[in-house]
C-alpha cells in the first residue's frame, strides 16, 4: 500500500471512528485489491484507538520507505494484538517480501493460527519452510492443506507440486511427495506429481509406474499421456510414439498431444510422418506461422525445396515475430537452389536475432566463392563481433579466403594481426603456425606451436604438427617421434596422428611397427597421403608388389594426386 492509499485509509478509519465512537469490527479496513479474504472471516471487535491508527500508518510508511524490518515488526505486533486475519495476512505478506525466512515463518504461523481455515496461509508457510530447508515441517503443513482441501485434492496436489518441484534436493523432494501422496491412492494428480518428481530425481522406473497409475485412474487425461510418452522418449522412443498415437486415435482433437507427437517423430528423424502431423495441425490453425515454419524446415530435410519455400513465405506473410529467422532459412533455401544472388538478398534482410552473424558470414562466403574476394573481405571487416570467439572466427575465415586465393602470405599477415590482439588464442596460434610453415618460416612455425603446447598441453594436433614437420624435414627424429607419440596418446583414434607415428617409426628404422600402424590408419581412411606412406614403407621392407598395388589403386581412386604421382615416379621410374 503506498503513502497516498495509507492516508486515504486513515481518513476512512477516522470517519468510522466518528460514526462508531466506542468499538468497531476491526482495526483495519478491507484488504487491498487482490488480497480479499479467501472465505468468510470471523473478525474481532477491537477498539479503534489513536495508538492503533498510528501503528498502522507507521508500519505502512516504513514499508513504503524501504524499512522492511520495522514494517514486519510493526505489522506482526498489530496482528498479535488485534487477532484480525486481515492484519495477520498483511504481516505475513510483508515478512515474505522481506526475504527473512525466520520472520516469515513466525508471521505465517501467526496468520494460520488466527485464520486456520485459510489454505493460502498453509501453502505460503509450506513454501517458506521449503525455502529454509525444513522439509519435515513443510510436509506436516502440506498434509494439513490436503486435509483441508479433500473435496478438491487433485487441484491441491497440482499446486503442491509447483511448490515442491524447485527444491534443489530432488530425491528429498520426491520422498516428501511420496509421503504426501500415500493416503490418496485414488487421486490421479497425486500419482502424476510423484511421477514428475521421480523424473526430476532420475528415477525413471518409478516415474513410469506412477504415471501409468495416474492414467488408469483418468483414462482421458492428456497430461499423464504426455508425461508417459516423454519418459519413454529416451529409453524406448518407439513405445513413446505408440502411446501418443494410440491416444490420438481415441482423441483426434487433442492438439497438444498431436503437437508432441509431431515433434517426437521429428526427433526420431521420421520426417515424412512428422510433416504430415504438422500439416494436420496447420490445417486447423491456418494463421499460425510457427507451424508453417516447422513444415518448411522439415521440407528442407526432405529436400522438398519448393514445399519449403512455399511454407517459409507463408510464415513470412503471416507476420511471424522472428522475421529474421525466416529470412535466414530462405537464404539457406536459395543456396540449396544454387540461386546465390537471391540468397545474398535474403541474408541481408536478417537485421538481428540469433542468425544475424551467421547470415552475414554466408554473404561473405558466397562473395568469396564467386571470386569477389575484396567484397568478401569488406563484408567481414564491417561485421560486429560480440565475443572474442566471433572475432577469431572472422580472422580465420578471412585467412581461409586468402589461402584459397593462393595468397598465403597475406593470410599469414591477417592471423598475425589477430595475434597482436589475442596473443594466446589457441586457434589463432595453430592456424598462424601452419601458415608460417607453408610460407617457409619453420622457426616461426616451431615457436608458435611450442607456445600453443605450453598454453594448451592437451592439444594433440599441436604435438602432431610439430613432430610431423620435423619428420618431413628428416630432422631431430627421436624428438619428432616423441612428439607424435604424445599426440597419439592424447588422441588414440585420430587417423592422421596414426599416420604421423607410423611415418616416424619408418624414419627411425622400425619398419614392422611402421607397417602395422600405417595399415591401421589406411583401414580407417584410405587417404592418398597415407597410401603414399604405407607404400613407401612396404617398398623399403621388400614388399614391392603390394606397395605398387596400393599406390596404383589409390591413384585410380584419386586421379591426378600430386603426392602419389611423385612417390610412384620416385620408386617406379
Amino acid at each position: 500500500m503506498n503513502l497516498t492509499n495509507c492516508l486515504i485509509v486513515c481518513s476512512l478509519l477516522l470517519t468510522a471512528c466518528a460514526q462508531v465512537p466506542q468499538r468497531t469490527e476491526s482495526a483495519q479496513p478491507a484488504a487491498p485489491a487482490g488480497q480479499q479474504a479467501e472465505a468468510t472471516q470471523i473478525l474481532p471487535n477491537v477498539e479503534l484507538s489513536d495508538e492503533l491508527i498510528y501503528e498502522f500508518l507507521l508500519t505502512e510508511i516504513a514499508n513504503q520507505r524501504g524499512h522492511k524490518a520495522l514494517a514486519v515488526e510493526g505489522s506482526t505486533s498489530m496482528a498479535k494484538k488485534t487477532r484480525d486475519p486481515r492484519l495477520a495476512r498483511r504481516a505475513a505478506q510483508l515478512a515474505f517480501e522481506s526475504g527473512d525466512v525466520n520472520k516469515s515463518i513466525v508471521a505465517l504461523r501467526q496468520w494460520r493460527e488466527i485464520e486456520p481455515a485459510s489454505p493460502l496461509a498453509g501453502r505460503m508457510l509450506s513454501s517458506i519452510l521449503l525455502r529454509g530447508g525444513k522439509l519435515d515441517e513443510a510436509q506436516l503443513e502440506l498434509a494439513e492443506v490436503l486435509k483441508a482441501e479433500q473435496a478438491n485434492s487433485g487441484n491441491a496436489f497440482m499446486q503442491i507440486f509447483q511448490l515442491v518441484a524447485p527444491y534443489a534436493d530432488k530425491p528429498a523432494a520426491l520422498e516428501l511427495m511420496r509421503n504426501l501422496a500415500q493416503p490418496y491412492p485414488n487421486v490421479a494428480e497425486a500419482h502424476w506429481s510423484v511421477a514428475q518428481l521421480a523424473q526430476l530425481a532420475g528415477n525413471i522406473e518409478l516415474a513410469l509406474n506412477e504415471v501409468r497409475q495416474a492414467r488408469n485412474l483418468r483414462q482421458n487425461w492428456d497430461m499423464a499421456v504426455s508425461l508417459e510418452a516423454q519418459l519413454l522418449q529416451k529409453k524406448a522412443p518407439q513405445q513413446g510414439l505408440e502411446v501418443l498415437r494410440h491416444y490420438l486415435s481415441d482423441y483426434p482433437d487433442a492438439r497438444e498431444i498431436r503437437l508432441q507427437y509431431a515433434r517426437s517423430l521429428l526427433e526420431q528423424k521420421q520426417y515424412k510422418p512428422s510433416r504430415e502431423e504438422f500439416q494436420r495441425l496447420a490445417k486447423d490453425n491456418p494463421e499460425n506461422p510457427d507451424l508453417a515454419f516447422a513444415i518448411a524446415l522439415i521440407s528442407l530435410q526432405l529436400n522438398d525445396l519448393q514445399g519449403a519455400e512455399t511454407q517459409l513465405k507463408q510464415a513470412l506473410t503471416k507476420g511471424k515475430k522472428e522475421q529474421d529467422t525466416v529470412q535466414y532459412y530462405l537464404g539457406q533455401l536459395s543456396e540449396a537452389k544454387e540461386n546465390e544472388e537471391e540468397a545474398i538478398a535474403h541474408y541481408r534482410e536478417v537485421k538481428g536475432g540469433e542468425h544475424q552473424f551467421a547470415a552475414q558470414l554466408r554473404v561473405a562466403y558466397i562473395l568469396s566463392k564467386r571470386g569477389r574476394l575484396e567484397e568478401a573481405r569488406g563484408q567481414l571487416h564491417q561485421m560486429q563481433a560480440n565475443s572474442n570467439q566471433q572475432r577469431v572466427q572472422l580472422w580465420l575465415i578471412e585467412a581461409q579466403f586468402l589461402r584459397d586465393a593462393k595468397r598465403a602470405e597475406d593470410a599469414y599477415q591477417v592471423l598475425q594481426q589477430g595475434l597482436e590482439k589475442l596473443p594466446n588464442h589457441p586457434d589463432l596460434l595453430y592456424e598462424a603456425a601452419m601458415l608460417a610453415d607453408k610460407i617457409g618460416k619453420p622457426d616461426v612455425f616451431e615457436q608458435l606451436m611450442r607456445k600453443l603446447i605450453q598454453i594448451k598441453p592437451d592439444h594433440a594436433h599441436a604435438y602432431n604438427a610439430l613432430g610431423y614437420s620435423m619428420l618431413e624435414r628428416n630432422e631431430r627424429i627421436p624428438e619428432a617421434v616423441a612428439l607424435v607419440e604424445k599426440a597419439l596418446q592424447l588422441a588414440p583414434d585420430d587417423i592422421a596422428i596414426m599416420d604421423s607415428v607410423g611415418w616416424g617409426y619408418y624414419r627411425s628404422g622400425k619398419l614392422d611397427e611402421s607397417v602395422k600402424l600405417l595399415w591401421r590408419a589406411f583401414a580407417g581412411n584410405p587417404d592418398p597421403e597415407i597410401a603414399s606412406h604405407l607404400g613407401e614403407v612396404l617398398w623399403a621392407r621388400g614388399d614391392k608388389e603390394e606397395a605398387r598395388k596400393i599406390w596404383l589403386d589409390s591413384l585410380k581412386a584419386n586421379p591426378g594426386n600430386a603426392l602419389l604421382q611423385a612417390v610412384i615416379k620416385k620408386f617406379i621410374p
